[in-house]
């Protein structure tokens, strides 16, 4: 069956972690759905360059937090925050891509 992560995600977020970097937090409902998008590599590289259109370079850090039941990473920002050009200061509207992510439920 496929899925959305707005299921079971009850948070999916980006914001400022710096003028040059932006970064993005999803947030699990259970620690079971958590522990289903790690050990699927869900979340990767792959994905995120498709969905950003960046390259892996541009991807600073993945980091999977266990505490939070929460996946975490940041990029590079293509603009620095507040430099002419730039279009959300805050970083706070740039999780729409994640919002796409489909999954197969196998359980």
């Amino acid at each position: 069956m496929k899925r959305n992560i707005t299921e079971v995600a009850h948070v999916i977020r980006s914001k400022n972690s710096g003028p040059f970097e932006i970064t993005f937090d999803i947030m699990f409902k259970t620690p079971e759905w958590f522990q289903f998008f790690v050990e699927k590599e869900i979340i990767n590289t792959a994905l995120i360059t498709s969905l950003y259109k960046v390259t892996p370079q541009d991807i600073l850090a993945v980091v999977h937090f266990k505490p939070a039941s929460a996946i975490k990473f940041t990029l590079k920002r293509r603009i620095p925050s507040g430099s002419p050009g730039e279009t959300d200061i805050y970083g706070a509207q740039q999780h729409a891509p994640l919002l796409s992510i489909t999954f197969d439920d196998l359980q």
